[in-house]
């Protein structure tokens, strides 16, 4: 396909090489032009705006930081460029009203629209190996599905917004189960359980999990590089603040706890790996991790 790729962070350029690795013709866009380099040299064509990259294009993939940037850079000129029939598959993570709402917007110019988040982190969009969670219609996942496939497992889980419902829910589910994690072992090395040995236990039973097998191992080692970062998952926990309010749901109390644990730790610490969720319990309590009591 003829694919425009706009955004070339931390996610959307492993997810561009991969593209251009499956054989499509590739044009990308990026704010700081110079990101855009390597992929150059890989064989994409770089555009000097987002509507010069859409142009002609019968993908449009976005990778970008918020719902606001994504309407900025959709109907600041991509929308016009983009030809009728085309579509656009935003894989930012945003509120899913934002999504509904796009989708609206480019249907009036004969533009369809997927949104389309995606989990895994850096390692699986350089691995091809992403979740990719998708709403919209049937029949326009079907025609994107292949070029999807390149970066990782496309599901349609639902009409438009559905794609970012399900994204919710994933950062749900992760962000709780990091507190978990970090908590329970908190508590077990205060008892005088060796932390590496404890994960080593618990691997293969209940607790298993993907947040056991590597954010545990981050928090034994203390490795807090940023893979995924605090500011974006605390920005998903508030879009699912707001979602479950227009859903009209009275109490989701898991998602405000963990919300408010991260809120808390990027004021102390800034943005490190969201397995620092860790340091805002130390800081809460009067234990660090590798502190054993007999």
């Amino acid at each position: 396909m003829r694919i425009a790729f706009l955004g070339l962070g931390l996610m959307g350029a492993p997810m561009a090489r991969n593209l251009l690795a499956a054989g499509h013709a590739l044009t990308v866009w990026n704010r700081s032009p110079g990101k855009a380099a390597p992929l150059v040299q890989a064989g994409a064509a770089a555009a000097p705006s987002a509507a010069e990259a859409a142009a002609g294009a019968e993908l449009v993939i976005t990778m970008l930081e918020n719902g606001p940037i994504v309407e900025a850079v959709l109907f600041g000129g991509v929308d016009a460029a983009i030809p009728a029939g085309s579509i656009v598959a935003d894989m930012s993570s945003i509120r899913p009203a934002e999504a509904q709402d796009h989708a609206r917007r480019l249907a009036a110019r004969g533009v369809h629209h997927l949104d389309a988040p995606v989990s895994g982190g850096t390692t699986a969009a350089t691995d091809g190996t992403l979740a990719i969670m998708a709403g919209g219609e049937a029949e326009v996942f079907a025609r994107a599905e292949p070029a999807l496939r390149a970066l990782g497992r496309p599901v349609l889980v639902g009409p438009s917004g559905a794609g970012q419902l399900a994204k919710l829910a994933n950062q749900v589910i992760v962000g709780a189960t990091i507190g978990a994690v970090a908590e329970a072992f908190l508590i077990a090395a205060r008892g005088g359980a060796d932390p590496a040995r404890l994960r080593e236990a618990l691997r293969g039973g209940f607790a298993e999990s993907r947040i056991l097998d590597l954010h545990a191992q981050r928090m034994i080692e203390r490795d807090f590089a940023t893979r995924g970062r605090c500011v974006t998952h605390l920005k998903d926990l508030d879009n699912t603040l707001d979602a479950a309010s227009r859903l009209g749901l009275g109490e989701t109390p898991y998602t405000a706890i963990t919300a408010g644990l991260f809120r808390d730790l990027i004021a102390a610490e800034g943005d490190p790996d969201h397995s620092a969720l860790l340091l805002e319990l130390e800081r809460r309590n009067p234990a660090r991790l590798e502190e054993t009591t007999p």
